[in-house]
């Protein structure tokens, strides 16, 4: 491993894009549909969790829900795609290009771990034009353990090879920011009033844009 090297890591949704506004309105559809009804401020706590989690919590709470968990998950993944490629209002969150251009400029690597599926994590990055800035990328579903275990964030150091030490995860959830932490990384808060009202505090520093991120 590369000691001297360092690399920026990025959570996707609500730091590269405004996901969860998008996300929030097809859980609640799916739900729905199945008859269960959850408020904003408990969606919010799933910010930055596995679809695993999520659904799983809801078919456990909810026994009269006739479908599995996974089924769940994958009616509202076909209900988002059809939304991310439909809706133009969704865009990256301002500046994030530019910081991708000057991290890389100032020589870091740069990974991405994500609790979305990889298949999401394409698809975003894609449509984006985004892909080519990362080296890494890592989905939570892949792994046994999702945020706050710092299990996805290790496993992007060491697939970039870069120790833990010299990484900084940039992440808008609190489960984010305790699963960088936990990992032994600097970490970035980066608010996003749409993410809820997330706990930053375990962060390093927080800041309400990217512009405000000094490479």
């Amino acid at each position: 491993m590369d000691k001297e090297q360092k690399a920026f890591i990025f959570d996707m949704d609500g730091v590269i894009y405004d996901s969860e506004p998008i996300h929030a309105k097809a859980k609640k559809q799916v739900l729905a549909e199945c008859g269960i009804t959850i408020s904003d401020e408990r969606l919010a706590t799933f910010v930055g969790r596995s679809s695993r989690d999520f659904y799983g919590t809801m078919v456990e709470e909810n026994p009269q829900c006739p479908v599995s968990w996974q089924e769940l998950a994958r009616r509202k993944h076909v209900l988002y795609k059809k939304m991310l490629v439909e809706d133009d209002s969704v865009k990256t969150m301002p500046g994030v290009r530019e910081l991708l251009e000057r991290i890389k400029a100032a020589g870091y690597i740069i990974g991405l771990g994500s609790s979305s599926t990889m298949e999401m994590i394409e698809l975003v990055l894609g449509r984006f034009g985004l892909k080519d800035y990362f080296s890494v990328l890592v989905s939570g579903d892949e792994l046994p353990r999702s945020k706050p275990d710092p299990l996805i964030f290790l496993t992007v150091a060491e697939k970039l090879g870069v120790k833990p030490e010299n990484c900084t995860v940039i992440e808008d959830a609190f489960a984010g920011v305790t699963a960088a932490r936990a990992a032994g990384m600097h970490c970035i808060g980066y608010y996003n009033p749409n993410s809820g009202a997330q706990d930053l505090s375990g962060a390093d520093r927080i800041v309400k844009s990217h512009d405000d991120i000094v490479v």
